[in-house]
């Protein structure tokens, strides 16, 4: 099984609307597709990590950059788990603040020049980790 972490800049800043219809659309889909996963938004940056097969993920990346609602996209980290990080989640989602970023152990700055490097793949998929735990995240919010 593969995962992939990327980061966006929307068009535009999102709404309550607009964000709770990427989300339905997106949790049906991954459903469909057995992906799992996180999307975060805050402050008119996505960041959202999925895991699932391989064809299936590669097909979903190419979908997601030619998705007009953002720009930007950069793919900051994939490879091979062996189990999933978010099993019970078509797709998990918080939208966020910096400042409530900053909280959590392993926080890396997107504006930081080693911000992509290898070295931050674990400690970036640790950190959605626990931020997804500390907010109770879940299908049902």
């Amino acid at each position: 099984m593969k995962y992939l972490i990327y980061v966006s800049t929307s068009y535009k800043l999102m709404d309550q609307e607009d964000l709770l219809e990427i989300l339905a659309v997106s949790r049906k889909n991954n459903k469909l597709q057995n992906l799992t996963g996180m999307l975060l938004y805050g402050e008119g940056t996505f960041i959202q990590v999925l895991e699932g097969d391989d064809e299936i993920l590669k097909r979903t990346y190419k979908s997601i950059e030619h998705d007009t609602r953002h720009k930007n996209i950069i793919k900051m980290a994939e490879g091979e788990v062996t189990e999933r990080n978010f099993p019970e989640w078509s797709m998990g989602f918080k939208a966020v603040n910096v400042s409530e970023l900053k909280e959590f152990g392993g926080y890396i700055n997107p504006k930081n020049k080693n911000f992509l490097s290898e070295d931050n793949t674990n400690v970036v998929m640790s950190m959605l980790k626990t931020f997804a735990d500390a907010n109770r995240m879940s299908d049902n919010y």
